[in-house]
C-alpha cells in the first residue's frame, strides 16, 4: 500500500457491526479515515434490508455514513431490473421490498430474483421459482454468500439455496453482488482499481473479488472470519488485520 490509494471501499456487515452491534471502536476509525482525502464507498451484499433501513441502522450505532455512500447488491439488481424491463418473481426479504415496489407487477413474471431472505426460503416459494425458471425466466442472485454472522452464530447465507434452484433446474445463476468484477468496477466509478483498497470480513466474496479485478484486499478477523480463511485463496489478502481498526492503522501508516 502506498500513497496512490484514492478510493477506499468497505464492507458493513462482519466489517463495521454485526446486526445492532459495532465492532469495537470502529465509529473512532471511520473517523480517522475521513481525515484523510481518499474517497470512501461502503460496499455490501447485505440484502436482509432496504438502503434506507441499514442507513438508519448505522447512524443508530453512530457512523458518520452519507445515504449516498452505501452501494449494495440490492441496488445491483435493482439497476439490472430496469435495465432489462424484467418483471421478475422477488424471494428477498420483506425488509427490503421497499427498494423494489415501483417494480412489481402483476403479470408472468419473467425472472426470478433472490437474495437472502430466510422467511422465503420455504418449499412452496422455493418450488414457485422452480417451476418459473424450468419455464424459462432467468435466475438472477443478489449475491450467492455462504454464511454470514448474527448474533446468535454463523448462518447459511443465499448460496446454498441459489446452489438448489440451479441443481434442479439445470441452469447457472447470474450474479450481480460481490465478488462479481461487474459490481467493483461500478462502485469504483471512474477509480482505477489499482489506485483502490477492499476492506472486509469474507475472503471470497469481499477479498478474492476485489483482488481478481486488480485491487488490494485488507482481509478483517471479525464477522464470518474463520482462522485459515486467508490461506483458502491465491493470491493471498494483501493485509490480515485483527478488526477494521488495525485495517484502518494499516492504511494510515502507509500514508505517511
Amino acid at each position: 500500500m502506498n500513497k496512490q490509494i484514492k478510493t477506499i471501499l468497505i464492507d458493513l456487515s462482519g466489517t463495521l457491526h454485526i446486526d445492532n452491534l459495532a465492532i469495537s471502536g470502529a465509529q473512532e476509525a471511520l473517523c480517522r479515515l475521513r481525515s484523510t482525502d481518499k474517497k470512501i464507498k461502503f460496499v455490501t451484499n447485505t440484502t436482509k434490508e432496504s438502503k434506507n433501513v441499514l442507513y438508519n441502522r448505522l447512524k443508530n450505532l453512530g457512523f458518520d455514513i452519507k445515504k449516498e455512500e452505501i452501494f449494495s447488491s440490492l441496488a445491483a439488481a435493482r439497476q439490472t431490473i430496469i435495465k432489462r424491463c424484467l418483471n421478475p418473481y422477488l424471494l428477498i426479504d420483506s425488509a427490503a421490498m421497499e427498494d423494489f415496489e415501483d417494480l412489481i407487477k402483476t403479470e408472468k413474471h419473467d425472472s426470478v430474483v433472490i437474495g437472502l431472505a430466510p422467511e422465503k426460503f420455504n418449499y412452496d416459494d422455493l418450488n414457485n421459482a422452480f417451476r418459473l425458471i424450468l419455464n424459462g425466466a432467468s435466475l438472477i442472485a443478489i449475491h450467492e454468500g455462504r454464511y454470514y454472522k448474527r448474533p446468535d452464530g454463523l448462518s447459511l447465507g443465499p448460496g446454498a439455496f441459489v446452489k438448489g434452484l440451479e441443481y434442479a433446474t439445470n441452469t447457472k445463476a447470474e450474479i450481480v453482488g460481490k465478488p462479481s468484477a461487474e459490481f467493483f468496477k461500478a462502485a469504483l466509478e471512474d477509480i482505477s482499481p489499482e489506485e483502490a483498497i477492499m476492506i472486509g470480513d469474507d475472503v471470497k466474496d469481499d477479498i478474492a473479488g476485489a483482488m481478481a479485478v486488480g485491487m488490494r484486499g485488507i482481509l478483517v478477523q471479525t464477522g464470518k472470519y474463520r482462522p485459515g480463511d486467508e490461506d483458502t485463496i491465491t493470491p493471498s489478502p494483501t493485509k490480515v488485520c485483527k478488526s477494521f481498526v488495525e485495517a484502518v492503522d494499516e492504511i494510515l501508516n502507509s500514508l505517511k
